[in-house]
């Protein structure tokens, strides 16, 4: 049975381009949502539209910089010029490295926040701000990460932003539930996409630190950017209407959280 209330409906995906980001793109794209695969990678998310479009879909590339605030109400500007208002934002993007916070400086810092953090502070504005005047309701999904629940050695400022996003998707639900406006968030655990390839070879010895992440997860494998998107879109359709500052790991029982 397809999820309620996702057909026709059109949705933002940053990060769209690749990993979880363009997994949740084709999910929703074969729910009959239409389809913004936003992304600072132009050729990235054109790509991952055109898979759309060639599987008989409806979806569109927008390239963004979610770091640079004018930039992201231009872009949501231009979005519902073209495609139709947001009615559904998932706030996927995210960056790291492996670096001890001891070993790790300021610029370091600002990087992590300025993608983690204050992108997603960049684009939900904008998009909220069009959900209330238009008073439909709306559905904003962010991606967490379980660094942000339980701590993780080598993401002292990722975990930050992480538990700084889980706070904000809490708060904004009680600011605008009234207004039939959602906000959760899932949290993935350990997960095969480019950005942990990257955080394992900055720590080193990467195979020994992927052999330690699988035997860590209880369900003996790590996470897959396919075993996200069923959470995602289940929170951003008209089933999880009464769902709002949520937070739901999905990690293959690597954090239990009550």
């Amino acid at each position: 049975m397809a999820l309620r209330g996702l057909s026709g409906k059109v949705v933002v995906v940053t990060g769209g381009g690749g990993g979880i980001g363009s997994a949740t793109c084709l999910r929703f794209a074969a729910e009959g949502a239409r389809v913004i695969v936003a992304d600072i990678g132009a050729e990235a998310a054109e790509k991952i539209a055109a898979q759309i479009r060639a599987e008989g879909g409806e979806a569109q590339a927008l390239q963004v910089d979610l770091t640079d605030y004018e930039a992201s109400c231009a872009a949501v500007a231009r979005a519902e010029a073209e495609v139709g208002p947001i009615d559904i934002l998932v706030n996927n993007v995210g960056w790291d490295l492996f670096v001890p916070f001891l070993k790790s400086e300021p610029d370091f810092w600002s990087k992590i926040i300025d993608i983690n953090l204050r992108g997603v502070l960049n684009i939900t504005k904008p998009v909220l701000a069009s959900m209330v005047a238009r008073k439909a309701g709306g559905r904003v999904v962010s991606i967490g990460s379980d660094a942000g629940r339980g701590g993780s050695s080598g993401e002292s400022v990722y975990a930050a932003c992480k538990a700084g996003v889980i706070a904000f998707m809490k708060t904004l639900a009680r600011e605008h539930s009234r207004q039939g406006i959602t906000f959760n968030t899932v949290c993935p655990g350990v997960t095969e996409t480019a950005m942990l390839e990257s955080f394992m070879e900055a720590a080193g010895d990467k195979e020994k630190l992927r052999t330690a992440f699988t035997r860590a997860v209880p369900m003996g494998r790590m996470g897959r950017p396919d075993d996200l998107p069923g959470a995602i879109l289940f929170l951003s359709s008209d089933d999880a209407a009464f769902i709002t500052g949520q937070v739901i790991s999905v990690s293959g029982g690597l954090t239990m959280h009550g």
